[in-house]
């Protein structure tokens, strides 16, 4: 039976952006309105790039199908737009919906890490080499897109993710549109997050039913007041975007971090603030579970350049310390 069936992903693998995405089932597909082929350089992994896309098993946003293909339903410059990506004997073929199909498409290789580098990546410690040649199709995706990743990073602040991703389900479901095109229809269809404006007027009693308190709903708030000036961060390094977006109040190191790699595929931002990351990063590379953010920041010096993906790597491995402690306690807000 050994080799039967391929490992199931860890808690931890999929902190690291993992996404079971099933193999390939030929099938039709009504008409898209644009199309797009790519061929990519080298491996791809489709679940292991889009993976830090979704919020979730259940995120309304994104979906892995039974047909080996990736959506994804998100509001582009241009308005909404739905994505399917799908690879075949090398190629990549995205089909899109929408106002924001032609965006999304111009969009593709860099979604997929055209503008990575991974080849620059050269691995210090063994299970860092491991898990890279375990994992040959990592690359670091790249939206150029701010609010898509900042809004649900926000939801993600000091509570579990269970209760950050119940969050984001019911704000996109209830107060979203469908996504334009098949993944619209059907018995699961797909959302398209809020509009900016839309978000404003979430009324308050709204925040609370999906479990969000004040501080993480008035940090939202905030930062879609200004999101125009957000959005332009894209065009900016990465440190440069990073200390924009912490203007806003309510967003700060941990959160400008978490945007970043995905809107601009940084590779050398990693996360500080994390509850957990510290810890990994410590045992894996130096036996140590009580690592802090500088013992980490420490141990990572060696992939200056590249540290985002060595963590990233390290999460994927799924070398973990044991649990000793029990796990953070769900309060939700919107029962009380």
């Amino acid at each position: 039976m050994a080799g039967r069936f391929a490992p199931r992903p860890t808690r931890t693998t999929v902190r690291g952006g993992e996404v079971a995405v099933p193999a390939g089932v030929p099938r039709q597909v009504t008409a898209p309105a644009r199309v797009r082929r790519w061929v990519p350089e080298g491996p791809l992994d489709l679940g292991l790039v889009l993976g830090p896309l979704r919020r979730g098993p259940g995120d309304p946003t994104f979906r892995a199908a039974r047909d080996g293909s990736v959506w994804r339903a998100t509001r582009t410059p241009a308005g909404p737009g739905t994505l399917r990506v799908h690879t075949s004997g090398g190629e990549v073929r995205g089909e899109a919906w929408g106002p924001g199909a032609e965006w999304l498409l111009d969009g593709l290789p860099d979604l997929l890490g055209a503008a990575d580098e991974p080849d620059a990546f050269v691995p210090r410690h063994r299970v860092v080499a491991l898990a890279r040649h375990r994992r040959p199709g990592l690359r670091l995706t790249r939206t150029g897109l701010v609010l898509e990743s900042l809004i649900p990073s926000v939801l993600e602040q000091k509570v579990t993710t269970d209760e950050a991703y119940r969050a984001w389900r019911r704000l996109v479901r209830g107060f979203g549109e469908p996504a334009p095109g098949p993944a619209g229809t059907g018995e699961r269809p797909m959302w398209v997050m809020p509009a900016p404006r839309t978000w404003a007027l979430i009324p308050s009693w709204e925040w609370h039913r999906a479990g969000v308190d004040d501080k993480r709903a008035s940090t939202v708030l905030r930062a879609v007041r200004v999101a125009t000036r957000l959005e332009q961060a894209v065009g900016m390094p990465a440190a440069e975007a990073r200390a924009r977006l912490q203007v806003v109040p309510g967003i700060g190191p941990w959160t400008s971090a978490e945007v970043v790699q995905r809107s601009h595929g940084a590779a050398d931002e990693v996360t500080t603030g994390d509850l957990h990351l510290p810890g990994i990063v410590g045992w894996a590379l130096a036996g140590d579970r009580h690592a802090d953010d500088a013992e980490m920041l420490r141990l990572l010096e060696p992939y200056a350049g590249q540290r985002h993906r060595a963590a990233r790597l390290i999460l994927l491995s799924g070398n973990t310390p044991a649990r000793r402690a029990p796990k953070m306690p769900k309060v939700d807000i919107g029962l009380l």
